[in-house]
């Protein structure tokens, strides 16, 4: 298997292309210049295209990814109507999905042979809209509104419209601001972050009478932290067994293990990091975490060990001028 990663550096305008080998070793092999701050990234579900985020003029750009060596071409854009803040995509790839914490909405972009195409969708009213995220059957986008302790459901229809459903959302405690979420791989429970008092959310996707239901919340900051609070990202690995977030304020990556129904999380540590960790990512094996530090100006890899899924540094690398947002694609 081969595996490119990708990482997102908007006070540079740099996106920096790194070959990673089985060991966990970083090659640069691609630096491109980008004409805006590139910040959110998205990989394609045929692991074709590589989308980002780019503001003061908002747009999303799609680059063809070389199937050789991961190299990046650009080959269109398309404007959207507000500050990028993260992207995705349904799991087919005919959609791209834009949340934008200061525009407050999220938005659907068509993708046609890859292409955006003029925006299709908005919804609007969702202050602090952090993130859209699909579910694992395409058919739900989760969409966290921060500064309304809320994740509203949509669900997506086959022409991109976002209908609301019923209930249209679901609530945090207050104060919590919901931002990034993900899936356990057994479509049964999703795990969002939550960034004003970092806190980790478990979500049943479907109770016995159809309801999504918080089962679990926990800390994830370290014994005695006392400073703000200011958790920023969330990913878990293939195998479902490890969940990682990470807090800005602390510098610190919070590793959880996870019960093999999914259904129950447990601190088993924190690993200090990178200064501010806007971002990371899990490589595609389940073997690596990458993680970038937007005030270090590096991004460092870690392998991740044992049953416990603890993190054991193996590299760090100057990776532009604060690097934000890390994807990785193999094949």
């Amino acid at each position: 298997m081969k595996q490119t990663v990708y990482t997102a550096s908007p006070e540079s305008q740099q996106i920096h292309v790194w070959r990673l080998d089985g060991s966990g070793a970083l090659t640069l092999v691609q630096v491109v210049d980008v004409a805006g701050q590139v910040q959110p990234m998205v990989i394609s579900p045929d692991k074709q295209w590589l989308y980002v985020g780019v503001r003061p003029a908002f747009r999303v750009i799609a680059y063809r990814i070389a199937p050789d060596d991961g190299t990046l071409t650009e080959a269109g854009h398309a404007a959207l109507p507000g500050s990028p803040t993260h992207i995705s995509t349904d799991r087919t790839g005919r959609f791209l999905f834009c949340g934008s914490y200061n525009g407050g909405c999220v938005s659907v972009t068509p993708l046609v042979d890859g292409l955006p195409q003029a925006v299709a969708t908005v919804i609007e009213g969702l202050e602090g809209c952090h993130s859209a995220t699909v579910s694992p059957d395409n058919r739900t986008l989760w969409v966290p509104a921060l500064k309304q302790d809320r994740i509203c459901l949509f669900t997506l229809c086959d022409d991109g419209a976002l209908i609301a459903q019923n209930p249209a959302d679901v609530h945090t405690v207050e104060g919590a601001g919901p931002r990034h979420l993900v899936f356990h791989p057994n479509r049964q429970y999703a795990y969002c972050v939550n960034e004003l008092n970092s806190t980790v959310d478990v979500w049943e996707l479907k109770d016995p009478h159809g309801n999504i239901e918080c089962v679990q919340t926990l800390d994830m900051m370290p014994p005695g932290f006392s400073d703000t609070r200011w958790a920023a990202d969330i990913h878990i690995t293939p195998d479902g067994r490890h969940l990682y977030a990470c807090d800005r304020t602390a510098s610190v990556i919070t590793i959880f293990s996870v019960s093999e129904d999914g259904s129950v999380l447990a601190v088993e540590g924190h690993q200090n990091t990178e200064a501010q960790p806007r971002g990371f990512n899990i490589d595609n094996s389940g073997q690596f975490l990458i993680a970038a530090g937007q005030k270090s100006h590096h991004i460092a890899v870690y392998s991740i060990t044992g049953a416990q899924g603890l993190l054991q540094e193996k590299g760090r690398y100057a990776a532009g001028q604060g690097p934000m947002w890390v994807v990785v694609n193999a094949w």
